[in-house]
C-alpha cells in the first residue's frame, strides 16, 4: 500500500530539516518581518531559563532574527516567571490577558493568549519543558515561512526517546500520537497522514492565519490546528521540519489517558462541525480511571476527570472593547 499521490507529493515539497536554514540567511530574508516566540510554561523553572537564554543569546543578540520572547505563565507554583524574566523574556500571567473573559485552564489557553499579547508577523511556539533545546528549533520553524510566502504554518517533528526498564526506545515518546491521533487522522483526514508528529508542541505560523482559527484550550489544540488549517487553507499551505532530537518530561500512563480523551473529543467535535458524524447523544466528558487505593467495590480508588472540550474563538472575531488597553491585538486593529 502507498499513501495518496497528494500526500506523497506534499511530503517531498513541504518537508525539510532544521539545518537547511541558517540564522544569518534568515535575517536577510526577514525584510522587516517581525518574529515573536511564545513559550507556554507551568512549573518549568528548571528548564525555561535555558530556553529563553539560548533564544536571546543566539537569535536576538548574535543574529537579530527574533524580535520578541514572551513566556505565558500558566498558574505556576514555582519560580517559572522569575527565572524566565531573569533570562530575558517578557512574562505575562495567563489570567492577566483578557481579564474580562472567564478564566480557562490548559495549554491551548496559554497559546491563544500568547498570540494576543505578541505583535510579530510570525509567531513561533516552543514548549517550556525542553531539556536539550537549541536555536535550531526556532530557525528551522521560521525557515519555510520566511522563504516561501505560500506556506502559512510549519510543524516540527523530531526523535523522542523513551527511557524504560528495558533501555531506551529511540522513538518511543510519541505514545498518544501512535495510539490515538495518527489512526484517527488517517481514517478521517488522510491528507494529514504525512505529518510525522501531529501533536508536536513546536510549530510556527503567520499571525493572520493563527488569529483566524479557534484554539482548543487543552491538549487537543495541536490536532485542532491541523484540521482547521487544512480545511481553511489546504494541505499545500502546511509544512513540517525535522528538528532533530527532543528530550522532555514524560507523563505517566493515566495522564496520557486524559490527554488521549481530550484529543478524541477534539476530533469528534471537528467531525460533527463538518457534518461528517451525527451523534445520537453527545459523548460523555467524564473520564473514569483507577489508581491504587481502597474503594467500595474493588481495591482501587475511582478517579473522575472532566475532559470536556472548551475552546477560544478566533482572535480576529473578538470585539476590540474586550481587549486590554495596551494589547498588541488592539493596536493592530486600530
Amino acid at each position: 500500500m502507498r499513501v495518496s499521490a497528494e500526500v506523497g507529493t506534499w511530503l517531498a515539497r513541504r518537508s525539510s530539516r532544521a539545518d537547511d536554514w541558517w540564522a544569518a540567511e534568515l535575517v536577510a530574508a526577514k525584510r522587516g518581518t517581525r518574529v515573536s516566540v511564545v513559550i507556554p510554561a507551568r512549573d518549568e523553572a528548571e528548564t525555561v531559563g535555558a530556553i529563553v537564554g539560548t533564544i536571546r543569546r543566539e537569535l536576538v543578540e548574535r543574529f537579530p532574527l527574533v524580535d520578541e520572547i514572551l513566556v505565558v505563565d500558566s498558574h505556576s507554583t514555582d519560580a517559572t516567571a522569575e527565572v524566565a524574566a531573569a533570562a530575558g523574556a517578557d512574562v505575562v500571567a495567563q489570567d492577566a490577558v483578557f481579564p474580562e473573559l472567564e478564566s480557562l485552564t490548559g495549554k491551548g489557553e496559554a497559546l491563544w493568549k500568547g498570540v494576543a499579547e505578541t505583535s510579530g508577523d510570525l509567531v513561533v511556539f516552543v514548549d517550556g519543558d525542553l531539556r536539550d533545546f537549541t536555536a535550531d528549533y526556532v530557525t528551522g520553524l521560521l525557515g519555510p515561512l520566511l522563504t516561501d510566502p505560500g506556506i502559512a504554518y510549519v510543524k516540527g517533528f523530531y526523535h523522542r526517546p523513551l527511557a524504560g526498564t528495558a533501555g531506551v526506545e529511540p522513538d518511543g515518546g510519541g505514545r498518544v500520537t501512535e495510539l490515538v491521533a495518527r489512526p484517527l487522522l488517517n481514517m478521517y483526514w488522510p491528507e494529514l497522514a504525512g505529518f510525522v508528529q501531529p501533536l508536536a508542541g513546536e510549530y510556527a505560523g503567520r499571525r493572520e492565519v493563527l488569529e483566524g482559527i479557534p484554539f482548543v484550550t487543552h491538549y487537543g489544540v495541536e490536532v485542532g490546528h491541523l484540521i482547521d488549517l487544512l480545511e481553511l487553507h489546504g494541505l499545500d499551505a502546511l509544512a513540517q521540519v525535522d528538528l532533530g532530537h527532543r528530550t522532555h518530561r514524560h507523563q505517566g500512563t493515566q495522564a496520557l489517558g486524559r490527554m488521549a480523551a481530550q484529543i478524541m473529543l477534539t476530533l469528534m467535535d471537528r467531525l460533527e462541525r463538518g457534518g461528517r458524524v451525527i451523534s445520537a447523544a453527545p459523548p460523555s466528558t467524564s473520564l473514569a480511571q483507577f489508581r491504587r487505593g481502597a474503594g467500595e467495590a474493588v481495591e482501587r480508588e475511582l478517579v473522575l476527570t472532566d475532559v470536556a472540550l472548551t475552546q477560544r474563538p478566533p482572535l480576529e472575531s473578538l470585539p476590540p472593547e474586550i481587549r486590554p488597553e495596551n494589547s498588541p491585538a488592539l493596536r493592530r486593529s486600530a
